[in-house]
């Protein structure tokens, strides 16, 4: 046996760690947390000063026995789980389930998984740091606290299966706020002046003048004005300027950037960057410190200096603006800045890459810049045009790297001014006058949520992600791509003495993945704010943080902290409880359908909200109101009579294809074509409301294309058992279980006893950390629960007659071993 066992938390980065480590060390893997608080109120005593109660989970009995059998063996146990305090808990976790003594247990940390951070960490363990392990348990009891108890008053008073938390609803009050911005505001049009001249090179250059005219009026008298004006140079200004690089990334930054340049999301990000980690090809990829190491700071130099020469090089040390930064933790950094190529898979080349050049353009040196500024006089006018031009001097970090910005930087692209003297006269080309208009504040992205709530203080590098996730899940808030919207505007150009008006369109209001509020947030949100401010409140979430961060340092007692935030909110909860349902504004009168002479309202219902012609069953005698969902974009605060009328028109009969008729409709998984008795789902990227007939044919015939191509091989006697074509290649569909094919076999020649032995040989899919998937079937559910001898039992019956059967229900060890079995009996009875 090996005399020293090291526990990390996955079993990549156990297989990575044990590459490094001799026959001395034993590396395996906790599979993440071991334990947790159980489901349901009792697991804070409240009374008993919120003492915690922690129960190993039902997936991980297995993994501690494991465990346990091991340390017992070793000599010295090594925790190595992450630097953060979610790892410090984890080690904490498992020394107590594992019931380890302080003799023969060190803690270990690195940032980055190579040999070298290895053995540095073997070399210098310590004992757990109870102050972050206590972090983690105040952030864990409070947010179990808040959920648990505002949770079932969100049921009560508005739907059940809402939820609520401390990070998520501050998120969620962003995203309403900014769609409420949007929607209030009111687009102002004014027309902006550019000029094309000839700098006498026949290079054309542009200035623009500084002013905007409010109306076509303005815009036509000042173009009239200069109809036979002269223009030349009047000041021509040139300054050196320099533009520096961004420090490494750090969490947030690589999100955003990320998001910017490669089209992550948050959590896509997050996952691709653990692979990286756990190779070994970049330090943690949770921090929030722009720091980098001396020994980081000269590979890098090194690396700069032989791929560029010396006048690259410019060393840098960054210093985090966040006050609870932890500063001896590093940004994320490649581990070897020799590698330029991580040998993975395509998008963890890319983040890769994107890691590299950052953190090697941190290092380099200044871009040096010469910015040109012309001032153009106008002869018939005291009003001037202004140029201005940049040119690189020195590409310096540029070479390597530029950020990104949220913002659009179409109009912002540096030009280089041909050579201009003062006095110059210039020759005009033509001069546009055209109509703009002003923008909304923009959406929220993924990323630059989490830029907000970074700015804003709430949250921490871990916490990010599964907030962004956790909203997205409960359907506070949907990421969309939404069409944009026909607008005509006015361009008036001077050439060759003549003013020509036309008018043009263009699409305004296109969205691409950014974040809209529902229905279901804005009513939570406005009821949180009502009856919970400080919840949502952006001051006190960000105090919250920074007691946290108080109690990793040891300056804050925990339950102290705990006491004082309970106190407040459970009063709150308790006076909340007696509001009234009827209070909360989960509906609204529009006004009366001129039809019909009934009620029109719009009301928030179990999937989503909805406007509803007539009064409910149970007030009128019985008579059946109509009902429409609301379209992506509407609420209920704000929809009016009008456009709720419009929403009536569903279903709507396209017409006739093959002799039957298309009908177009919306149901609760959203809009669809119907045909045939099919459903074909329509894309987001068409309107069910003006989606023509020829299209939805399109759909329809599309959908047949799929179906055939989908189907490889279906069995007449089983029809719970096809063999199909999916996304990653052929597999096999045993009722609801999902089976790989083997290498070698083919799809097409596959026989039904085989698919059903290769499903009876395939385990229950498991998540993450062997955490079981929640979309397990009921009939899975209750064989787990039944007695072992009734599944043998149950199995060894059913198999006889109907040997896929066993494959869809036998879910338990003694079944599957008894299905396998009888599966193949019958296929030995059927050859013989």
């Amino acid at each position: 046996m090996s005399k020293n066992l090291v526990i990390v938390e996955s079993p990549a980065k156990a297989k990575t760690i044990e590459g490094y480590l001799g026959k001395d060390f034993k590396v395996t893997s906790s599979m993440g947390h071991i334990r947790d608080l159980p489901k349901g109120s009792g697991a804070i005593d409240i009374e008993n000063d919120f003492e915690p109660t922690y129960e190993i989970s039902p997936e991980k009995k297995e993994i501690i026995t494991k465990l346990k059998k091991l340390s017992e063996d070793a000599e010295m146990v090594y925790l190595a789980s992450d630097e953060d305090r979610e790892g410090e808990a984890i080690s904490w976790h498992l020394k107590e389930a594992l019931d380890l003594n302080d003799a023969k247990t060190r803690r270990i940390v690195f940032t980055e998984i190579t040999k070298k951070a290895i053995l540095n960490a073997l070399q210098n363990p310590r004992g757990i740091d109870i102050d972050l392990v206590n972090a983690q348990q105040a952030r864990r009891v409070l947010d179990r606290l808040v959920g648990y108890e505002l949770s079932p008053i969100l049921w009560k008073k508005i739907k059940t299966g809402l939820s609520a938390g401390r990070v998520q609803s501050v998120a969620v009050r962003l995203v309403v706020e900014r769609e409420r911005e949007i929607g209030e505001f009111k687009a102002k049009s004014a027309f902006r002046i550019t000029a094309s001249f000839d700098g006498g090179t026949g290079r054309l250059f542009s200035a623009e003048l500084s002013q905007r005219f409010e109306t076509e009026e303005e815009a036509m008298s000042f173009l009239e004005s200069c109809r036979n004006a002269k223009f030349s140079i009047t000041d021509l200004q040139t300054k050196p300027s320099k533009r520096t690089p961004a420090p490494p990334f750090t969490t947030s930054t690589l999100q955003q950037e990320a998001a910017r340049k490669l089209g992550f999301s948050v959590i896509q990000t997050m996952m691709v960057a653990q692979k990286l980690y756990e190779a070994g090809k970049i330090s943690y990829m949770r921090t929030d410190s722009v720091n980098l190491s001396d020994e980081a700071r000269g590979d890098a130099m090194r690396q700069i200096e032989g791929a560029y020469g010396k006048a690259y090089v410019q060393p840098r040390q960054f210093k985090t603006k966040s006050s609870s930064a932890q500063e001896a933790h590093e940004a994320i950094r490649p581990t070897d800045f020799s590698v330029t190529d991580p040998g993975m898979d395509r998008n963890a080349i890319r983040l890769y890459d994107l890691i590299w050049k950052r953190a090697i353009a941190s290092q380099m040196a200044d871009a040096e810049l010469e910015k040109t500024t012309a001032t153009v006089s106008i002869s018939t006018s005291d009003r001037t045009l202004v140029a201005t031009g940049e040119v690189i001097k020195f590409d310096g970090f540029l070479k390597v790297y530029m950020e990104s910005d949220d913002d659009d930087e179409e109009e912002n692209d540096s030009k280089v001014l041909p050579p201009l003297s003062i006095g110059q006269a210039l020759q005009l080309e033509q001069m546009l006058a055209k109509q703009i208009f002003s923008r909304h504040p923009p959406r929220y992205t993924e990323a630059s949520l989490v830029k907000k709530l970074e700015e804003l203080g709430i949250g921490r590098p871990s916490t990010y992600a599964p907030t962004i996730t956790t909203i997205q899940k409960r359907d506070y808030v949907v990421k969309e791509i939404r069409e944009g919207v026909e607008r005509k505007y006015v361009v008036l150009t001077l050439k060759n003495g003549n003013i020509d008006r036309v008018e043009e369109t263009e699409i305004t209001g296109a969205e691409k993945n950014k974040l809209f509020p529902t229905n279901t947030a804005m009513i939570v949100n406005d009821f949180l704010l009502e009856h919970f401010p400080d919840v949502t409140d952006y001051s006190f979430t960000s105090e919250i943080e920074q007691e946290f961060d108080e109690i990793a340092e040891g300056k804050l007692n925990w339950k102290k902290m705990i006491h004082n935030f309970y106190g407040p909110f459970h009063k709150k909860v308790s006076k909340t409880e007696k509001v009234e349902r009827s209070s909360v504004g989960k509906s609204r009168e529009l006004g009366v359908d001129a039809k019909t002479g009934k009620n029109v309202y719009a009301k928030l219902g179990r999937f989503g909200a909805y406007v509803q012609i007539g009064e409910n069953p149970d007030d009128n005698g019985g008579e059946k109101p109509k009902f429409a969902s609301l379209r992506p974009g509407q609420f209920i605060e704000s929809i009016s009579l009008e456009d709720a009328m419009e929403l009536f028109k569903m279903p709507r009969d396209l017409g006739a294809f093959e002799e039957k008729p298309v009908v177009v409709n919306i149901g609760r998984f959203g809009p669809y074509v119907l045909h045939d008795k099919k459903f074909v789902s329509i894309p987001k990227d068409q309107d069910p409301y003006e989606i023509p007939l020829e299209k939805a044919i399109e759909l329809i015939q599309n959908k047949r294309i799929a179906d055939a191509n989908k189907l490889i091989k279906a069995f007449p006697e089983n029809a719970d058992i096809q063999v199909l074509n999916g996304r990653f290649g052929p597999y096999i569909k045993a009722g609801k279980k999902n089976v790989k094919i083997p290498k070698g076999k083919e799809p097409a020649s596959l026989t039904l006893e085989e698919c059903v032995e290769l499903a009876a040989n395939t385990p229950e899919k498991v998540g993450r950390f062997g955490r079981r998937k929640a979309a397990a079937s009921d009939s899975q559910a209750v064989a787990a629960e039944a007695p072992a001898k009734t599944a043998k039992k149950t199995a060894a019956k059913k198999a006889a007659a109907k040997p896929a059967k066993v494959a869809k229900k036998a879910t338990k060890t003694a079944a599957k071993k008894v299905a396998k079995k009888a599966a193949t009996k019958v296929a030995t009875k059927k050859k013989s």
